[in-house]
């Protein structure tokens, strides 16, 4: 008793030219509808033994059709009859030896339902009527979420803790769907009336979950950047939609259980923003100049910043800045300043030798203005060059 397989394919073509009354997903789905109620799709004409169909509501002889990435989910007084996910058409009969309940196909995990399944199922003798309900498998896309204020983590690369406000989106996957509507859905839900969709504000259960997720967000920050598989580096985030939604999953999932008590997986996420406080900000610019000041960029930079003192002096103090500039080089060491840097990429290259230029012609100014002979001059050139 209950869903017999009658034919495999989608709505179109010749399912529906065959069956010219059935119940399917109503049109014109909203891409964040998670669980709806199956609808009829055309008149019965005088064809089989359902001739007066309602919403959600299948008899005896009742013909449906599973699309691709959905599931169909039939229940009796609010107790699970019967569940399929393979997509084609299905026949309702309560009598036929040859039925089936669970149709549990390749498109979600089987093994996971077939154990909810077990867990649910209803134990008596199905009746002639039950309500037919569809759930979505697809990716539910457009769950926002954001912070009022700061939230804090401890960032490894960073070596501190950071905080910053947040926003973004993500997106859902009902992994489950049995336990999904039998332990998350609200029974209002399940009376064949409304749409549940995540994205409702006016949804309590889709309320609770964004409040979970904004809860796990300090914890999923931590996750990522102190994860050195991926360079600890906050600022890979934001492009990074897989990777933190892999750490956000962790989060949620470490202090909510959704996959073993609900059927939910958070699939994407989207950063939208990231505002770090001033403090992190101070941080990240010592940061980022520290990087700036290590290797063969590092010693470019340093040759740049020392040529544009020369430089600045020059125009600001005229000689006597130029003087002072020439007696702060030379107790510092040009050797020290000038040293040759070590083997680095094109680009790199590049730059280091428009900083050597630089400090070349700062140097001839020096000359110039009679602030260093010329044997000081070629010493100090024969250094910068590496000679």
């Amino acid at each position: 008793m209950g869903l017999v397989r009658a034919a495999f394919g989608a709505i179109g073509g010749s399912l529906a030219d065959q069956w010219k009354d059935f119940l399917t997903i109503p049109a014109n789905l909203p891409p964040t509808a998670a669980l709806f109620p199956a609808v009829p799709a055309g008149t019965n004409a005088g064809r089989g033994s359902n001739v007066q169909a309602s919403r959600s509501i299948i008899t005896n002889g009742s013909r449906l059709v599973v699309p691709e990435g959905y599931g169909l989910l039939l229940l009796q007084d609010g107790e699970l009859t019967g569940f399929a996910s393979d997509p084609g058409g299905y026949v309702w009969e309560s009598e036929n030896v040859e039925s089936q309940s669970l149709f549990a196909g390749d498109t979600i995990a089987a093994s996971l339902v077939r154990q909810s399944w077990e867990r649910f199922k209803f134990g008596g003798r199905p009746s002639g009527q039950q309500l037919a309900l569809f759930v979505s498998l697809k990716e539910l896309p457009h769950n926002k979420f954001g912070t009022q204020s700061e939230i804090y983590w401890d960032d490894a690369y960073l070596n501190a803790q950071v905080g910053a406000t947040t926003r973004g989106t993500y997106s859902l996957r009902i992994v489950d769907p049995i336990l999904f509507a039998k332990q998350f859905v609200p029974a209002s839900y399940l009376q064949g009336q409304d749409y549940f969709d995540f994205t409702d504000r006016e949804n309590a259960a889709a309320n609770q979950l964004f409040s979970e997720v904004v809860g796990s967000l300090a914890a999923a920050f931590s996750i990522y950047t102190n994860d050195a598989g991926k360079g600890n580096r906050i600022t890979k985030i934001q492009q990074d939609s897989v990777g933190f939604a892999a750490s956000l999953g962790q989060a949620v999932e470490d202090g909510y259980q959704w996959l073993g008590t609900r059927g939910l997986a958070i699939a994407k996420v989207a950063i939208l923003g990231i505002e770090y406080d001033e403090q992190t900000r101070d941080l990240l610019r010592t940061v980022q100049r520290a990087d700036a000041l290590t290797g063969a960029r590092g010693n470019a930079n340093l040759q740049a910043s020392v040529a544009s003192g020369i430089a600045s002096a020059g125009e600001s103090a005229g000689t006597g800045g130029l003087l002072g500039m020439g007696i702060a080089a030379g107790s510092m060491g040009l050797s020290d300043l000038m040293q040759k840097s070590p083997p680095a990429d094109s680009a790199s290259s590049g730059r280091a030798s428009q900083d050597l230029v630089m400090v070349l012609e700062n140097l001839k100014r020096a000359l110039d203005a009679g602030l260093i002979d010329q044997s000081e001059f070629n010493a100090a050139k024969a250094r910068a060059l590496g000679l």
